[in-house]
């Protein structure tokens, strides 16, 4: 909670992709509230009465999922709904913001690739999105990546940069 509220105020992709993050990590602890607050609240340094709000900030995103049938797989809508903000200012960028265009054309072959892999068909911010949640993962896992992967994933990251970079100007 502590994280998501600085991360919303300074870079709302970053914001978007702890979301996703914290989505997952509580399917992996199986939504288990105990487990939760052991894992996740109880090693924060902070008073007991903020420890209950964080544990009621996860309780709250598990009962989203819950409510958006959402438990195993899936973005809540609040994330969703911040990319979708993104994508009507990557519409206008396009338009007026010759950097923004030149950053999405150096992107675009590589979110083509992105949303042919996975199938999935989405605004492209949000398959952008998808490939920097990958990205995320697999280093994680820490699992390899060849070199045009990393380029792609470079190039796809510089246009939500900028894109996050404007969306906070505005």
């Amino acid at each position: 909670m502590l994280i998501a509220k600085n991360k919303r105020k300074e870079n709302i992709a970053e914001y978007v992709l702890y979301l996703w993050q914290i989505e997952d990590l509580l399917r992996a602890l199986n939504f288990d509230r105990d487990l939760i607050y052991k894992t996740l609240v109880e090693p924060v340094n902070v008073s007991e009465e903020k420890k209950q709000e964080i544990l009621y900030w996860y309780l709250g995103i598990i009962d989203l999922l819950k409510e958006e049938k959402k438990e195993n797989i899936g973005h809540n809508y609040h994330s969703l709904h911040v990319i979708g903000e993104l994508n009507g200012l990557h519409l206008s960028l396009l338009e007026k913001d010759s950097k923004y265009s030149s950053l999405f054309d150096a992107a675009r072959e590589d979110i083509r690739l992105f949303r042919e892999k996975s199938e999935k068909e989405a605004p492209d911010v949000e398959i952008a999105f998808d490939a920097l949640y990958a990205k995320l993962l697999f280093k994680m896992k820490h699992e390899q990546i060849s070199d045009e992967t990393s380029a792609a994933f470079d190039r796809i990251t510089s246009m939500i940069a900028y894109l996050s970079a404007k969306f906070h100007e505005i």
